[in-house]
């Protein structure tokens, strides 16, 4: 190939998906190029547009265009009750059930020392001070359940016990190890609906 600096960035750019790997990556780019120019336009499209306008709720931390997301502007949902997820791809797991009505609040990550991430880092401070305006009752911790999804719901349910909040820990139908994200809905319902006191 005389010059193939442009393929080169886009596998590169492919590369950057999580479990994606030089073959991958090189298999996906010359498929689009050779045979799907037209989706190739519409892909780099819309991650344009994505990249530009989506950003995160200033309420939960989920993904939204606009400054507060739909879930935390409805008013039919139970202010009463907020579950705590890792990320907004875990949130929108467990919408899916249709088994929860709450409100969320979606951490920046996990609790990982070894990263140099912290309590700070993940946004624990902003959801302790939501959880003090008094309208939650309950938190459902539904981080991941890995070893530092259960560190950080540890370190989070201790914090808020001694606000005197209510804090439950979703039941062990997830299976252990596993990120929402990928759990069937079916478990993640049954586990939301069997949640535990921590």
């Amino acid at each position: 190939m005389a010059d193939a600096h442009a393929l080169d960035a886009l596998i590169q750019g492919l590369r950057r998906l999580p479990g994606v790997g030089v073959k991958s990556a090189s298999r996906m780019a010359y498929h689009m190029l050779q045979h799907d120019r037209e989706g190739a336009q519409m892909l780099a499209q819309a991650l344009l547009q994505a990249a530009q306008s989506v950003q995160h709720c200033e309420r939960c931390h989920t993904f939204t265009e606009a400054a507060v997301c739909s879930t935390c502007l409805n008013p039919e949902r139970d202010a009463t009750r907020l579950c705590v997820v890792e990320t907004p791809a875990d949130q929108s797991a467990v919408e899916r059930t249709s088994a929860y009505r709450g409100l969320y609040f979606v951490l920046m990550g996990t609790l990982s020392p070894l990263d140099g991430l912290g309590p700070k880092d993940i946004g624990v401070q902003k959801l302790l001070e939501r959880v003090g305006d008094g309208s939650v009752q309950e938190v459902i911790l539904a981080t991941n359940f890995t070893a530092e999804g259960e560190a950080t719901a540890h370190v989070i349910g201790e914090a808020l016990k001694r606000r005197g909040v209510q804090v439950s820990r979703l039941a062990r139908g997830v299976p252990m190890g596993s990120e929402l994200e990928y759990v069937d809905l079916g478990t993640i319902a049954h586990a939301l609906v069997d949640r535990r006191q921590t």
